[in-house]
């Protein structure tokens, strides 16, 4: 134990952090340096970062522990604050779909029209889409499908059941008209010739990776980290909280469990340079699967061999897996709006991050939450 604060004392000097994923290390970060205060940042887990964590394996290839984490965001200050930590590579994701035996673009594209259809058809669904459309325009799926040409229609019905029904219902255990549309709208059609996935300003991969991005975020004189605790196990007071845990836990659960989606993943190592032709391949009706990262693409590693993961999506229950995706509908929010109210009761208690806000916040999301929640509490000092 070094000259930090104990845990079995008050400690109204020292700040501490729970979770050291995005939204933990970036306002330990900014109450250790803009601040001059010691933080303590605390996890259940034996890592730094989070669901971001990511480790090189023996093969020499960067794994992804809990999935393919590609950083996009058209927010300045963000991308300046990250860029303090990490260099990025120019990396742009690139998503394909197996549907009917072919490997088309997702978004559905103009490209995609083309790859699942006979070129006369094609054209005349690329002509009609531009007479009703902008082209560069994203529609939602499920606005999509308000089509009044026929033509239209059917290719509203083609893509809402192949390439968006079936993986909803995998990926969420929901059919889409349960889900909020905040997140049914981050998939649209895309009515452009442009495979990217994302259209953000800055994209990119960490070139050291994710873990070591958030260890130098971490990495203060004012900051200590342990790991492997668990915030019910410390005793005394502090002078402020910052928990990115999930809500409902911190007040043991007084309102009900907050519903997440979960995920499992299956790894695999081959002896072949590639297993696939894309980082990503969603399987949206094929296999029980969502989807096949393969992970070698990010930081375009050498490797005779590569590792894949098998993505399975699973509900959260509580002691058997993690929470990974706030299930976003009106009952769920109701339920969190419950605890938010708890919150306000509390003083100099502050709730950030997905699981805090219990809102599917991109890694930029995360980052730039805590950059303003860390201004609030400048503005309160002054």
């Amino acid at each position: 134990m070094d000259d930090f604060a104990q845990f079995n004392s008050d400690n109204l000097d020292v700040n501490i952090v729970v979770g050291a994923g995005f939204s933990g290390a970036t306002i330990a970060n900014l109450i250790a340096s803009e601040l001059g205060e010691k933080v303590i940042v605390v996890d259940k887990k034996n890592h730094i970062a989070g669901n971001s964590f990511d480790y090189k394996d023996e093969n020499n290839i960067t794994v992804h522990k809990y999935g393919s984490h590609i950083f996009h965001t058209n927010n300045d200050e963000v991308w300046n604050f990250l860029g303090k930590f990490a260099t990025f590579n120019s990396y742009k994701h690139i998503v394909l779909a197996y549907i009917d035996g072919v490997y088309t673009h997702i978004p559905f594209n103009f490209n995609s029209l083309y790859q699942v259809f006979e070129k006369e058809k094609a054209d005349n669904l690329k002509a009609k889409l531009l007479e009703k459309f902008p082209y560069g325009d994203k529609i939602p799926i499920i606005e999509f499908q308000n089509q009044n040409d026929e033509d239209l229609k059917s290719l509203a019905e083609f893509v809402y059941e192949k390439v968006f029904l079936n993986y909803t219902i995998k990926q969420w255990g929901l059919s889409p008209d349960k889900i909020d549309k905040s997140v049914t709208a981050r998939v649209p059609v895309y009515l452009s010739n442009e495979n990217g996935y994302f259209q953000d300003k800055y994209q990119g991969i960490p070139n050291g990776g994710y873990s070591k991005l958030i260890e130098n975020i971490l990495k203060h004189p004012n900051i200590e980290i342990r790991l492997n605790t668990d915030f019910k196990d410390i005793q005394g007071k502090f002078k402020r909280i910052f928990y990115t845990g999930s809500i409902d836990e911190f007040f043991d659960y007084k309102f009900g469990i907050l519903p997440y989606r979960s995920v499992n993943f299956e790894f695999e190592v081959h002896n072949k340079e590639f297993y696939q032709q894309n980082s990503v391949v969603n399987y949206p009706n094929d296999n029980k699967f969502t989807r096949i990262h393969e992970y070698k693409y990010y930081l375009q590693e050498k490797s005779d061999k590569t590792v894949i993961a098998k993505e399975y999506s699973e509900f959260f229950e509580l002691g058997k897996n993690d929470r990974y995706y706030p299930i976003a509908n009106d009952e769920n929010q109701a339920l969190y709006n419950k605890y938010l109210q708890e919150a306000k009761n509390l003083n100099n208690v502050y709730f950030l991050g997905r699981l805090g806000d219990y809102k599917y916040y991109n890694m930029d999301g995360a980052v730039e939450r805590a950059i303003n929640l860390f201004k609030e509490i400048g503005n309160d000092i002054k």
